[in-house]
């Protein structure tokens, strides 16, 4: 029997949860938890004081590191998108029609069904501040795929816009933004990351008045590039580093203080024992000044690429101050969180994942071992460019040259190279000689995962004829009714 029942939370002696806690200690809505997820764009394993930076001062998340049980061996995609796809559905990104960050390739498949929608059916309410990136045209926005309440800029970035549907807002800025709140355009005030979790605030502010549970999805698009924030936070990094690396690192810090709010309000609110808070990043980190000692950053598909932080934090219920030291993926999240609601995914939607809570229970406890599959994706659109000859907007031309495959031990890169993950973090010794029958091994395995997941690419020859969503509706409101004044909630 499972120590963590998915249904009643109920608490074993020999649990690293507290055996003094029972079920009917959780006094929302029957024994359901609320549940925040924070996850960052672009910033790295390395990119937090408690991971050793030696610029980057992060009290707010060291001191969540340190109530939290932390997973160190957390693998996400190498780009925002995938991961974002990974997370909402449980599947790998390849299955969900993701294979770009743009040119429709962001689109998640209408087929798939969402962890918003999971908890829906769960009892839970929903909400998404920040960055989406699955979609702009209406059938692939959130508030048609689980999502309660939605507040939220276009494309992959505030101000964005590529050939096709992904585009943000008109002449969008990191200050002042305006946002699409509910499915109307708002004029905010103030930092992006300061307007995304103070409105997240608000939301689970009212929630809890409520007494409703919900799920709360703050994607912060920080410090993704451009590298803008107020000069007070640059002004902590400029005499340490370039110029560029100072914004970006105040750009963290900004979210860390944004933590430090949601942190503080959550105790003041009476609800740090009931809330399971959650922080990660999408992929490794975009600047990489600091990259804990391991190969590549964001785009990568080694280590420093795709290995990023992943911290849980429930006051009595979840030790603080553990790691655990397996290898886990982002897809494992949408089963760990229906787990916690207390509820399960349909059978029918062939998870790629599985519930983190045993190791969170128990970091020693039996954990298979898997190949798990990365791709960077990519590869160009029809008639944009012919290389060496040949058009590399063909999927299988890309197959090769931008993957790995990972087990506990091994990394296969790229058909070429292949590292001992357990002895070689930073990955400097090519053992694929050494270890000819492992590397086939984990080929045969890629070549079969390609198999399946390749007749489920479905956007790659999609149109990029088509009016940007975003700006239509954006134009189309200022005309009829104006951009009305975001009121930042009472706190």
């Amino acid at each position: 029997m499972p120590l963590l029942q998915i249904a009643s939370l109920i608490i074993a002696s020999s649990c690293v949860f507290c055996s003094s806690l029972k079920a009917e200690d959780i006094v929302l809505t029957g024994d359901k938890l609320n549940i925040i997820l924070v996850m960052t764009d672009d910033q790295g394993y390395g990119d937090l004081g408690c991971h050793g930076n030696p610029f980057l001062k992060t009290p707010n998340l060291d001191k969540l590191y340190t109530q939290s049980t932390r997973f160190t061996d957390f693998q996400a995609s190498p780009t925002c998108a995938p991961t974002r796809a990974a997370l909402m559905t449980g599947r790998v990104p390849f299955k969900n029609g993701v294979t770009h960050t743009i040119w429709e390739r962001e689109r998640m498949t209408l087929k798939a069904t969402t962890i918003a929608e999971v908890l829906k059916d769960a009892g839970y309410t929903t909400g998404i501040f920040g960055k989406w990136h699955l979609g702009d045209e209406d059938p692939y926005q959130p508030h048609n795929r689980g999502f309660d309440e939605v507040f939220i800029h276009g494309a992959g970035g505030i101000g964005q816009k590529y050939p096709g549907t992904c585009a943000d807002v008109p002449n969008n800025g990191y200050f002042d933004p305006i946002i699409k709140h509910n499915n109307s355009f708002v004029k905010t005030t103030g930092y992006c990351t300061d307007v995304f979790f103070r409105q997240a605030l608000g939301w689970i502010k009212q929630q809890h008045e409520n007494r409703k549970p919900f799920f709360a999805y703050i994607s912060a698009n920080a410090p993704h590039s451009p590298y803008i924030v107020a000069e007070k936070y640059k002004a902590l990094y400029k005499d340490k580093c370039k110029d560029e690396e100072a914004a970006f690192y105040g750009m963290i810090s900004n979210i860390d203080d944004s933590m430090g709010l949601l942190m503080e309000k959550l105790d003041a609110w009476g609800m740090a024992d009931t809330t399971l808070l959650i922080f990660m990043t999408d992929n490794g980190s975009s600047m990489a000044t600091f990259n804990y000692g391991m190969k590549g950053k964001k785009g990568s598909v080694n280590e420093g690429g795709t290995r990023v932080p992943l911290f849980f934090r429930l006051p009595g219920r979840i030790k603080a101050g553990v790691d655990v030291d397996r290898l886990t993926r982002h897809y494992d999240l949408f089963p760990t969180l229906a787990q916690f609601a207390g509820t399960q995914a349909p059978e029918a939607l062939d998870l790629d994942g599985r519930s983190l809570i045993p190791l969170i229970e128990n970091p020693d406890a039996e954990w298979p071992d898997r190949y798990t599959f990365i791709h960077k994706g990519r590869w160009n659109k029809k008639g944009m460019r012919v290389r060496k000859g040949r058009p590399d907007h063909v999927p299988e031309h890309s197959k090769y040259t931008g993957f790995a495959v990972r087990s506990e031990q091994w990394r296969l890169v790229k058909n070429r190279e292949m590292y001992d993950i357990d002895n070689d973090p930073g990955e400097k010794n090519n053992v694929i000689k050494e270890h000819p029958e492992v590397a086939q091994n984990m080929l045969k395995a890629y070549d079969a995962w390609w198999s399946e997941v390749r007749s489920l690419m479905i956007n790659e020859d999609a149109s990029l004829d088509k009016e940007p969503p975003f700006i239509v509706q954006f134009e189309l409101q200022k005309k009829k009714t104006g951009i009305p004044d975001w009121i930042p909630p009472q706190l």
